[in-house]
């Protein structure tokens, strides 16, 4: 009953026919009232996961999640799409929050979000103990754990949800964590054998390229050339560097805007909503920016300097695409970076000796991926514990694959040495045994007496090094953080050594340019006029978000308008049908967009060019209009009987069309006994003989369009 009622939910407020994977399942789970663990990548929708719930569940979901953007823009999407949220976190004044709290106890909200320092400040458990909580949801559930990459201490707190709640399921969730951060948000947070979803956290829709760092910003003026009126991030590792490329860019005429951790407040809030909003297309800014901005339709990401781990940088090209329409992230790699993020993470992680260690090696994770000779989506799957069987057709290496050679016998040696260590051996020390050193940690461990010790003499210790990170980044060997970086046999590696699966390697070479592949081609006419329709309905999103004072992708998100400027809906079903358009933003904003593509078709119609399907549409805004058929079949040098014909199918298809103005109801009567003789499939000049000529043929036709409406 509730999961039939869940889909019910979807679709009245977030116009989706259907669940994603996986999600069905998730909020089945939460329903039954179990605890689950859900990792899924960002844009790939959590929050439905637990917002559905909320609404079909009995009393109020409680939201904790670190970001007071998030909570805005969350609680602003909710109550457009006709769900009563809101939120409580520092930016409010004691009134306000007073307000809110009485609309809980009132039962008048589905949904309340709160930061974890509300949470867990004095008297707000008494608070919660006096509402019926349904489910309680951690976002951004990686920060409890301290091998996640952004570790917050205050976060291990949240542990008290189960201790002062345990009969009410918690849902926490996360967009980046490898397998051990995973276990460890599970542990830290006391929940009850949960049930945990792992999603796939492939974003097919991203295009990744890496370029040299050299003449960057020549290189991104062009990449911005080519994307004119996409909103994008460029991040920048420090914060004059916002700064200089924002002032760089907004010379030479680039609508931007920056953002780090040392302008104010207001400063802060004001680039952020303008970004938010549309008003500026890019934001220049350091890896502050971004954090929960649930803003769809950021179309690209670029890095201009290297992230510190593949888990910042997977959540920050994350913000593209969220509405998985094509976007693009490209990254600038140059060795100075690398040495530039060492420095500060050794002045960061001062006195913290176990902390720095695990910086460094992920940080090493990211440059193998930014120097990687193999599909780069295979490396980040990889990482985060998914195969990639196939390399992925869109990021610059599959475009541009380098010259592979056959690395089966180089892999088993490796691979049977880590075996043979008992996978107690890290990277420096397997290179060690693999090319026979006889140093003390290797005499030591006794590994100069395996079979595999100096199987490697022939190649030096950086090539050895280079083919593991290769063989890491592929998935046959696995890096144990917590285990001192020891190397781990996989399945993959197992098949290599048992079942002869063949391996490729690539012969290292240093990070070269390789040929710059036209990421916008040539389209084609229809593809144009598509692209000319999408412009126009942003156009009237942006006026109508700024008249509600909401930012724009929360009216609709770029994948809705492109469905839209696809399918070109005219009418409440058909509207209806597109994905994102439900019943609540329907009656808020159906009519102004069907008027707007209405609008635009018969402008197009009005060129020459043809869209097909559209002529019985031109034929209706002249109808609004107030002509007659006769003078819209002479305006449009038609056929009166083809006008008709235009009329009773924009009757049949449920447009406002006053049948009686054309057809009587005594003439109806009689026509639609014919009808029924015959059937509604019967031809008209049949049932026009029937009926002894005494009928004209349109009346016929509209009489069936009749017929058929009232009897479907």
């Amino acid at each position: 009953m509730e999961i039939r009622e869940a889909r019910e939910a979807l679709k009245l407020y977030f116009g989706y026919d259907q669940f994603r994977p996986m999600q069905e399942d998730i909020v089945s789970n939460i329903l039954k009232g179990k605890d689950v663990v859900v990792l899924m990548p960002t844009g790939g929708g959590k929050s439905i996961c637990y917002q559905v719930p909320a609404v079909v569940k009995k009393g109020i979901c409680v939201v904790v999640s670190p970001l007071i953007a998030l909570m805005k823009d969350q609680v602003e999407a909710l109550l457009v799409n006709g769900i009563p949220a809101a939120y409580i976190n520092s930016s409010q004044g004691a009134e306000e929050q007073y307000k809110i709290e009485n609309q809980c106890l009132d039962n008048q909200l589905k949904l309340l979000y709160v930061s974890p320092e509300k949470l867990l400040s004095a008297g707000f458990f008494a608070f919660l103990k006096r509402l019926n909580i349904s489910l309680f949801a951690v976002d951004e559930a990686h920060c409890i754990s301290a091998w996640g990459h952004d570790f917050r201490p205050e976060y291990t707190q949240l542990r008290a949800l189960k201790q002062q709640f345990p009969q009410v399921p918690v849902v926490a969730l996360t967009a980046t964590a490898d397998r051990l951060t995973q276990k460890d948000i599970q542990e830290q947070l006391h929940l009850q054998n949960p049930e945990v979803f792992v999603a796939s956290f492939d974003r097919p829709n991203i295009n990744l390229s890496v370029r040299p760092g050299r003449d960057r910003y020549n290189r991104i003026r062009d990449f911005l050339d080519k994307r004119q009126g996409q909103p994008g991030i460029i991040y920048c590792l420090s914060r004059k560097s916002t700064e200089s490329l924002a002032g760089k860019l907004k010379k030479d005429g680039y609508s931007v805007t920056f953002y780090h951790a040392g302008m104010s407040p207001n400063q802060r809030a004001k680039a952020q909503e303008d970004f938010l909003r549309d008003n500026v297309q890019i934001v220049c800014a350091t890896i502050a920016f971004g954090m929960g901005i649930d803003k769809s339709n950021v179309r690209w990401v670029i890095h201009y300097n290297l992230p510190k781990n593949i888990e910042g940088y997977y959540q920050e090209i994350g913000r593209a695409g969220r509405d998985g329409a094509k976007s693009d992230a490209l990254l600038f790699y140059s060795y100075a970076d690398v040495m530039s993020m060492r420095n500060m993470l050794s002045e960061g992680e001062r006195g913290q000796k176990s902390q720095l260690e695990l910086q460094l090696v992920k940080l090493e994770r990211m440059q193998q991926y930014a120097e990687a000779a193999i599909c780069r989506r295979r490396i980040l799957l990889q990482y985060f514990g998914e195969t990639m069987e196939k390399p992925c057709g869109n990021c610059d290496i599959c475009r541009n694959p380098p010259v592979t050679f056959d690395g089966t016998l180089l892999a088993q040696k490796a691979l049977s040495a880590i075996a043979r260590t008992q996978e107690q051996a890290n990277m420096g020390l397997l290179v060690d045994v693999l090319r026979g050193s006889r140093n003390s940690q290797v005499l030591q461990a006794g590994f100069d007496k395996i079979k595999t010790y100096g199987a490697g003499r022939d190649i030096s210790p950086m090539d050895w090094q280079r083919y593991l990170h290769q063989m890491i980044n592929a998935g046959l060997i696995e890096l144990a953080y917590d285990q001192n970086y020891t190397l781990k046999l996989t399945e993959q590696s197992r098949r290599v050594l048992f079942e002869n699966r063949k391996v490729e390697l690539v012969k290292f070479e240093e990070v070269r340019q390789t040929e710059e592949v036209p990421l916008v081609k040539a389209r084609p006419k229809k593809e144009l006029i598509k692209d000319a329709l999408f412009d126009k309905l942003r156009a009237l999103r942006k006026r109508l978000a700024d008249e509600q004072n909401v930012p724009p992708y929360v009216v609709f998100s770029d994948a809705t308008l492109q469905e839209m400027a696809a399918e070109r809906p005219t009418n409440r079903i058909s509207m209806l049908a597109i994905g994102g358009v439900g019943a609540q933003k329907f009656d808020r904003y159906g009519e102004d967009f069907m008027n707007e593509i209405m609008h635009f078709i018969t402008e197009e119609q009005d060129k020459g060019n043809k869209i097909k399907g559209a002529t019985h549409l031109v034929t209706f805004e002249a109808y609004k209009q107030g002509f007659t058929p006769e003078q819209i079949a002479q305006q449009r040098n038609l056929n009166l009987a083809t006008i008709y014909s235009h009329i009773a199918a924009l009757y049949e298809q449920g447009y406002d069309i006053r049948i009686g103005n054309f057809l009587s109801k005594a003439e109806y009567q009689v026509i639609a006994r014919a009808i029924e003789k015959m059937g509604p499939d019967a031809k008209l000049k049949d049932l026009f003989e029937l009926l002894g000529e005494a009928y004209d043929y349109y009346k016929i036709r509209l009489s069936l369009a009749v017929y058929k409406k009232q009897n479907s």
